[in-house]
């Protein structure tokens, strides 16, 4: 499954949070719900998820959280606010809770992200999702490559995003 797409980061301010956490197993399903609400809420933005719920939450359980870097932003209680998904030199997923958009979780994320992967990030986001746009390129990605969507399971247009870091 390739779900390798960002939404829900129209973060315009800060917010005083404790350093991203790194997800743990018994995390998965709070991710995999984050992930699944933050989708829903940028239906129009972003094409509608081609696979079911509980697809997405086994997906997360016996994959990402085993295989790629998870991280976690969370309130005081501990529930997950925002999550950073990276793969080797791939921003795989970058997800804020809907209600918490526009608090500088997702610049938190993308920042530590490069600090991460100092040697440069890519990602992919659909053509139709501004929002995100917007915060790729004040965060100093470039376009790097657009395609029609025949490559992607939504078959939707997106844009290849990078960054590298200024010498």
């Amino acid at each position: 499954m390739r779900m390798i797409r960002s939404v829900g980061l129209a973060d315009t301010g800060n917010v005083d949070s404790p350093a991203p956490r790194r997800a743990a197993p018994e995390d998965a399903r709070a991710v995999a719900d984050l992930l699944i609400r933050s989708r829903r809420a940028a239906i129009g933005a972003i094409p509608a998820a081609v696979h079911p719920d509980d697809e997405v939450r086994e997906w997360i359980r016996a994959v990402v959280i085993p295989e790629r870097e998870v991280w976690l932003m969370e309130d005081g209680d501990g529930r997950p606010l925002a999550v950073l998904v990276l793969d080797e030199g791939w921003v795989d997923q970058l997800y804020v809770d809907p209600a918490c958009i526009g608090r500088g979780l997702g610049s938190q994320l993308i920042e530590f992200a490069k600090s991460r992967r100092p040697a440069g990030l890519q990602l992919w986001t659909f053509a139709t999702n501004i929002g995100a746009q917007r915060f790729y390129l004040r965060h100093g990605f470039r376009v790097a490559e657009t395609t029609d969507g025949s490559g992607n399971e939504e078959k939707a247009p997106d844009i290849r995003f990078v960054w590298s870091a200024r010498p």
